[in-house]
């Protein structure tokens, strides 16, 4: 967990600085868009990531809908070729995660855990980031799961259309 949290402070704090259709007008590194994701490409050091924000956000405490304050919730997959890293699922959730817990997604029948740190969730392991983008492939939404510092439960529904195309033109760029 260690190697991915220094992702935050990377290239990531680019696209956390902004909601994606805030990125689409503004970034000079978008590079595409595939639908319901945009494809990112840094060049020095070369790397790559496909991101998408949710279609639909449901916030609850004690089973009941409640407003809450977050910042942007996005969903990544990245690229960082001198890293050996390829297809690494990343998500921020727009607020710090219970320490202890764990982010749920879930892909049609799928379903897969995310470790916590801060604002952000990875899979465990490279493995299971390659059975996750698998399953993103074929599904049509993936539903993220978390719990925040503050007891709100959180279901982040982000569309599918456009991942796979999305994921194919970072592939290429970045060498995966």
């Amino acid at each position: 967990m260690t190697g991915k949290s220094a992702i935050v402070s990377g290239v990531f704090a680019i696209v956390m600085a902004m909601p994606v259709g805030a990125l689409a007008q503004q970034s000079t590194n978008r590079v595409d868009a595939k639908t319901d994701w945009s494809v990112f490409v840094e060049s020095n050091p070369t790397e790559c990531w496909i991101v998408s924000a949710p279609k639909k956000s449901v916030n609850t405490r004690n089973g009941k809908i409640v407003a809450v304050n977050r910042s942007d919730t996005l969903l990544f997959v990245s690229f960082r070729p001198k890293a050996g890293v390829k297809g690494e699922v990343s998500f921020t959730g727009g607020y710090p995660f219970k320490q202890g817990s764990f982010v749920t997604m879930k892909i049609d029948q799928n379903s897969y855990k995310m470790f916590v740190d801060g604002e952000w969730a990875w899979p465990a392991t490279p493995g299971d980031d390659a059975k996750i983008t698998t399953s993103m492939k074929r599904g049509r939404t993936a539903v993220l799961t978390g719990m925040s510092s503050r007891g709100t439960k959180t279901e982040d529904t982000f569309s599918l259309l456009g991942f796979t195309a999305a994921l194919q033109e970072a592939e290429k760029r970045c060498g995966g």
